[in-house]
């Protein structure tokens, strides 16, 4: 890296070891120096919403933990030891071995390693992971692209009508990835689609990723990350791809999704309507219990507000406050360092989502730039700040609202909380009001 950051958001791209535990019966193998896979766990189970580290994840992780002879010497030796030794003691329908930096800049060709175990029938995939190489969202793009086309492999797709493989959020890094995976896949279902969620418990795991290349379509619910992957399945299976640049929060973009999945599947509009009509009736039901509060609160509650976190969720929450609950943004803070190219495409996503955007996007990762802008844009009003536990800390010092968003929460237990669709915007709405009788 070629400046230090204060305040990080996420970790290199060996963090994708997190990517491998969220699929069902999937199990890391680490090249790489001791301490590695430890601050990864801690990272993104502590500082993730209090999560725990899932099948044979945490200190349960397979590591070389490479030394200084490893170092001299060469590392390639150990880790097929390594390797041979997993798939003797972990009950895993796949292995996916990750290289630190060490591996990496001596040159130990981890991924013929982890090939000449494929050739004997293993289910291993090698990835190149090296942290100088890029961060989470990086490794996590390499890992899904590993798999496919060192596991999944060169089959011939038989392809099932109303199947649809979903690209979206890149697992532990948002920390509510598991609930609002389940959600999306409760939505898609809704509709009559069958759904490879590929992630977290939702997910059939190993034999889900198998059945890739037999989808009639792959859906894409995020601005940039997950582009190049269903670009490959475009190229490697044929299989076409349908964009919606966010998660949707609440009713009025979660209604504007299923519509436009309706008519890109040829799902019946009466179908699509009906579904949307049943969520929207039980939405408002509760929505309408925010009213009362507001008109007998109306002096406390927040009506400007800052946001904190990735492209995918900023865009979906921010437009849900603006949109749907009438909320004026003063600051929105990008944090996951999207290229410069996917910068502008979501400038223009948020101006069309409404021309209230104008003037406050900031892409940012550095946490200490981020909180001496939003320092310089506050009121003396009531604000309210959607972030990480950075932002708590700054809610707190300065008197204004706060509501848990991003990486990294030290100081929340996630659990099953979704701020996706119809049921994480009521979810949202609780923890902002909650905030207020705080």
């Amino acid at each position: 890296m070629s400046t230090i950051i204060e305040q990080p958001r996420y970790g290199c791209a060996i963090s994708s070891q997190q990517t491998v535990l969220a699929i069902p019966g999937a199990h890391p193998i680490l090249h790489s120096g001791p301490g590695c896979s430890e601050r990864v766990s801690y990272f993104n189970l502590t500082a993730g919403g209090t999560k725990g580290p899932g099948y044979t994840g945490g200190p349960h992780v397979s590591c070389t933990n490479s030394t200084q002879r490893e170092i001299v010497f060469g590392g390639i030796p150990k880790l097929k030891d390594t390797i041979s030794g997993a798939l003797k003691v972990i009950d895993a329908d796949l292995f996916v071995v990750l290289t630190g930096c060490t591996s990496e800049i001596v040159g130990d060709d981890t991924v013929s390693a982890a090939n000449d175990f494929a050739q004997q029938g293993y289910p291993v995939v090698g990835v190149e992971t090296g942290g100088f190489k890029g961060n989470v969202f990086y490794g996590y793009r390499e890992v899904v692209k590993a798999i496919i086309n060192q596991y999944v492999g060169d089959a011939t797709p038989k392809v099932r009508k109303g199947l649809v493989n979903v690209f979206s959020v890149v697992p532990y890094q948002n920390p509510f990835w598991q609930e609002d995976l389940i959600e999306v896949k409760r939505l898609l279902t809704s509709l009559g689609l069958e759904v490879n969620i590929l992630f977290g418990v939702g997910s059939r795991g190993a034999s889900e990723w198998k059945d890739i290349p037999n989808a009639e379509f792959n859906l894409l619910l995020s601005p940039w990350v997950g582009k190049e992957v269903v670009e490959l399945l475009k190229q490697k299976y044929g299989t076409p791809y349908f964009e919606f640049p966010y998660l949707p929060v609440g009713a009025e973009s979660t209604g504007k999704l299923l519509r436009k999945v309706g008519e890109f599947t040829g799902v019946s509009k009466f179908v699509v309507e009906k579904v949307i009509a049943e969520n929207e009736e039980v939405y408002y039901s509760y929505f309408n219990d925010l009213e009362n509060f507001i008109v007998t609160f109306n002096n406390e509650f927040a009506w400007e507000y800052f946001a904190v976190a990735d492209s995918n969720y900023a865009l979906g929450v921010s437009s849900f406050l603006t949109n749907e609950l009438g909320l004026i943004p003063k600051g929105i803070y990008i944090t996951d360092d999207a290229k410069k190219a996917y910068q502008e495409k979501i400038l223009e996503y948020f101006k069309e989502e409404s021309d209230q955007f104008e003037n406050v996007i900031i892409f940012e990762n550095d946490g200490g730039k981020v909180q001496q802008d939003l320092r310089s844009r506050q009121g003396e009003d009531r604000e309210l700040i959607l972030g990480s536990s950075w932002e708590k800390f700054l809610a707190r010092e300065t008197g204004k609202y706060y509501t848990s968003l991003s990486l990294p929460l030290t100081q929340d237990f996630t659990l099953n909380t979704s701020y996706v669709g119809y049921r994480g915007g009521i979810n949202l709405l609780k923890e902002i009001t909650r905030d207020i009788f705080r």
